[in-house]
């Protein structure tokens, strides 16, 4: 199998659709059944029940206070909806669907022992894949809201789903480029996945209300802390790409700790993911206290020195709070003034 071991180059031959990725870190659940869509569409974040055959899109499984769970990569091909999740999420997300599967009309099945994803750039493995899930995440999906800027940097990845057996094939004709690749694409694109999450994580913190929540679809586990940060509050974290000092040294881990330079005693978040981008150079997601200043010079704590670092936003520090409360009138005691 060719492979493509410089980092760099990897990223380039993977955006000029000459080389794939064996997403490992992805794994496949399939729900059939004439009740599939209705049925998802009331245990998820997003409007699943109007899916098209072939459509996309992302949903989110929320815990009853608004905390995410698990991040669902979801297409219909007509007959099956394919759900693409990470790979250490499986066991405990199957077991929580078959709880929920009541009188509904639908069958679950683990598709890991038949299945494997391989990630593609803009355009799908056409005649391969048994599915083929397009994210979406340069445009605002239908009843999203986006508290970021749209991102400027390229984004275009494709999970395909395919055989163990076409995999073998695949690797016999494709340049094939690692894990890596995506990370520092998808951190430059301003794209949060599951890697971002523990167990505060709010969908507001990671913008992931502009693909994984529809604003106003029916109730599901977790609605009311999502409306309520959004109209109501702001979250307590943000999500930032930090930009790093590569001058010698090494690129941080994840799990790193980060303060600002002023106060480098006062931990203000923690490093979620790290790549070397091509053009960008050392770059790395944190997730952070919404009042961090956004001017102020970080560090990023690891086990060598401290590394410098600088903020790009990704969620601004005023998120949330979208609708104007009106005050209440005084209470004038029978007079005016």
């Amino acid at each position: 199998m060719p492979q493509i071991i410089n980092p760099l180059l990897a990223q380039r031959q993977l955006i000029d659709s000459k080389a794939l990725v064996h997403a490992s870190n992805y794994s496949v659940i399939t729900v059939s059944g004439a009740d599939r869509l209705t049925w998802l569409h009331s245990l998820l974040s997003q409007n699943i029940k109007n899916l098209t055959p072939g459509q996309s899109t992302q949903a989110l499984l929320l815990d009853p206070n608004g905390h995410v769970e698990q991040v669902v990569n979801l297409i219909d091909d007509g007959a099956i909806c394919w759900l693409i999740v990470e790979a250490d999420a499986v066991d405990s997300f199957l077991a929580w669907l078959r709880k929920m599967v009541f009188r509904m009309q639908v069958v679950i099945d683990d598709r890991r022992a038949d299945t494997v994803v391989v990630a593609s750039w803009a355009e799908p493995l056409g005649g391969i894949a048994l599915a083929s899930w397009v994210d979406g995440w340069s445009q605002t999906a239908a009843g999203g809201y986006r508290y970021g800027a749209a991102p400027t940097e390229p984004w275009a990845l494709v999970l395909n789903v395919v055989s163990p057996a076409d995999l073998d094939t695949l690797k016999d004709s494709h340049d094939w480029a690692g894990i890596d690749a995506i990370d520092a694409l998808r951190i430059a694109a301003h794209r949060p996945t599951a890697a971002e999450l523990d167990e505060k994580s709010l969908p507001h913190e990671l913008d992931l209300l502009a693909s994984a929540v529809h604003l106003s679809k029916g109730c599901y586990r977790g609605q009311e802390t999502v409306a309520k940060v959004h109209n109501l509050g702001h979250p307590p974290r943000r999500l930032v790409l930090l930009h790093l000092d590569g001058s010698g040294h090494l690129l941080p881990r994840v799990g790193d700790e980060v303060a600002t330079v002023a106060e480098p005693d006062k931990i203000r978040g923690k490093v979620t993911a790290v790549g070397q981008h091509h053009e960008m150079g050392p770059i790395a997601f944190a997730v952070v206290g919404r009042n961090t200043p956004i001017d102020a010079p970080l560090l990023v704590l690891g086990e060598s020195e401290p590394i410098d670092a600088s903020q790009e936003v990704v969620v601004p520090q005023d998120a949330g709070k979208t609708v104007d409360v009106p005050k209440l009138p005084r209470l004038l005691m029978g007079g005016n003034k």
